[in-house]
Parts: structure tokens; C-alpha cells; sequence
């Protein structure tokens, strides 16, 4: 999660996104397969959507497919609970996350995240029920929650 949190510092400050970071990862061996943060990528890009794209990338594949080529114990670490809704009409980080299980693939088994996505933009996020009802476990990292919102909100009106 500190790496994750690491990635969040590096999204710029704006007031109408939260700075999040994310750590894609293969928990059979805790091998790094990619890493992002908001806003890295072109586009209105979330942490998890630079995450897999960026390794879709490296294998030659859409992001779409990026489930065809995770490993199968992949886990994503997540500074702030992944989107259900985008207002940009981006596909959301739950969706993206519950597509890389389709067709029966492995794809990401478990959510670790640092806190709730707090309401200032969506409302309430039933992001992690959504992923629950695919199978996906979602992990609270208690610990940095302090650090995570004040870098998530760096940039916003008080």
C-alpha cells in the first residue's frame, strides 16, 4: 500500500479528481506488474484503468483482454476503493476489474484498498459490493487513511 501511495503522489492536483495510486501484483509471487496513478495516462485515466492498460501494453493486448495475460493470483492495491460510477462516461474501475474475470479467466482475485471513496463527486460508491457480488475480495489495509485523503484531495477547495 505504500507503494500505492507512492503512485498517488505523482497524479497532479486538481479539484475535480482524487489522487489515487494503485500497484497491480501477482500475490503467488509478489511480483510488481504494474503500477499507476490518476491522471498518468492520456485521457480523464484512474490509477486501476493506467494499471491494466499499461500492462495490456506490455502483452500486446486491448485492455479489454488485459485478463488474458494476468497471472493467476493477481491482486490490485488500491489507495482509495475503486469507481463504480464515472461522470466523465469512462467505463468505471469496478467494470474494468470485474472484465478481466470474463470468459472464465483468472484475472484479478482480490481488491486491497486504503479507504472508502469519500461521496464529494459520485455520491456513494457501491463499488466494492459490485465487485463482491463477482467473487471479488475486497481487503481494507487499515493505517493510512490520514495520509491517503490528504494526498487524495491535495488540489481541492476546502
Amino acid at each position: 500500500m505504500q507503494l500505492a501511495l507512492s503512485e498517488a503522489h505523482e497524479s497532479p492536483p486538481k479539484p475535480s479528481n482524487f489522487r489515487v495510486g494503485a500497484v497491480l501484483v501477482d500475490e503467488g509471487n509478489n511480483k510488481i506488474l504494474a503500477t499507476g496513478y490518476t491522471l498518468e495516462l492520456p485521457g480523464n485515466t484512474h490509477a486501476e484503468q493506467c494499471c491494466l492498460q499499461k500492462f495490456a501494453q506490455s502483452h500486446d493486448l486491448p485492455e479489454e483482454r488485459v485478463g488474458e495475460a494476468l497471472p493467476e493470483n493477481t491482486v490490485i492495491y488500491t489507495t482509495m476503493e475503486p469507481c463504480g460510477l464515472r461522470l466523465s462516461g469512462n467505463l468505471p474501475c469496478v467494470e474494468r476489474i470485474i472484465r478481466t474475470k470474463e470468459s472464465g479467466k483468472a484475472g484479478i482475485s482480490k481488491v486491497y484498498l486504503g479507504v472508502k471513496e469519500p461521496e464529494k463527486f459520485v455520491g456513494e460508491n457501491k463499488g466494492r459490493a459490485k465487485l463482491e457480488e463477482h467473487g471479488i475480495e475486497c481487503i481494507h489495509v487499515p493505517g493510512l487513511e490520514e495520509q491517503i485523503l490528504s494526498v487524495a484531495t491535495a488540489g481541492h477547495e476546502q
